[in-house]
């Protein structure tokens, strides 16, 4: 009887094709190849996560020290004056807020009282110059109105929310026209590509330890300074990109 190979006899050396030895070295290169190859796209990938979050830790870096350096320039201008202005400074949110509505507008009125006129003329021009030297870095100064929920007995809320709207973006909008009626700001035009003045009536009111919103303490006016960092902290970061 004659003998028939089997097919896997090529595993005991019996006799293979030169094309079948051809073939499976053409294999064997190939995967060897793509191996490289994924290695290579692993490792890339490993240095680029480890360049974004280098870069991201830079970026939140500069914006934190450039904050501290706000605040640190604002207390130090304002630190004597906050007391007897009864406002305070808010390092978190750089925000330097006015606390006294006796002294800031007649009640339900858009009125800049003269106590709260000659608090502006002294605190406006120092405060523009103050942030003057971080210029490059702030992207918005902000001007905010706040009012308490309170409005005349007998008003529906949503129709005393919508007054007090109306009634703070007037009072705030008193407050940016006093400003650059100041003649020590006319030649400030970098302060007038940054600042916006916003009245948001009682949408953030100020509430007691019991959570209750407490009237007197929800109306303020408040300067804010906002940095460009917080955009760029959501912007896709690319690599090799200059800053």
């Amino acid at each position: 009887m004659k003998t028939i190979p089997y097919p896997w006899s090529s595993l005991s050396g019996a006799n293979v094709p030169a094309e079948d030895e051809s073939h499976w070295l053409t294999v064997s290169d190939l995967m060897a190849t793509l191996m490289m190859i994924f290695l290579f796209l692993a490792v890339l990938h490993m240095v680029q996560v480890e360049r974004l979050h280098q870069v991201e830790t830079e970026v939140r870096v500069t914006a934190a020290e450039s904050r501290q350096a706000i605040y640190t320039a604002l207390e130090r201008e304002f630190r004597d004056d906050l007391p007897r202005w009864n406002a305070e400074l808010v390092e978190r949110t750089l925000t330097l807020r006015f606390r006294e509505p006796d002294i800031l507008f007649d009640r339900n009125s858009a009125r800049i009282k003269p106590e709260f006129e000659a608090i502006l003329s002294d605190f406006l021009p120092r405060y523009v110059a103050r942030l003057e030297p971080f210029r490059d870095v702030i992207r918005e100064i902000r001007l905010e109105g706040h009012t308490s929920s309170e409005w005349n007995a007998g008003t529906a809320p949503l129709d005393a929310y919508f007054l007090n709207m109306e009634l703070s973006q007037q009072r705030i909008q008193a407050v940016l026209r006093f400003a650059y009626g100041l003649d020590r700001l006319k030649g400030e035009d970098w302060f007038r590509g940054r600042v916006a003045a916003v009245g948001l009536s009682s949408s953030r009111p100020v509430q007691d330890a019991q959570g209750r919103e407490n009237p007197t303490a929800s109306r303020r006016v408040e300067f804010s300074v906002l940095t460009d960092f917080e955009a760029r902290l959501l912007e896709p970061i690319r690599l090799g990109a200059e800053r």
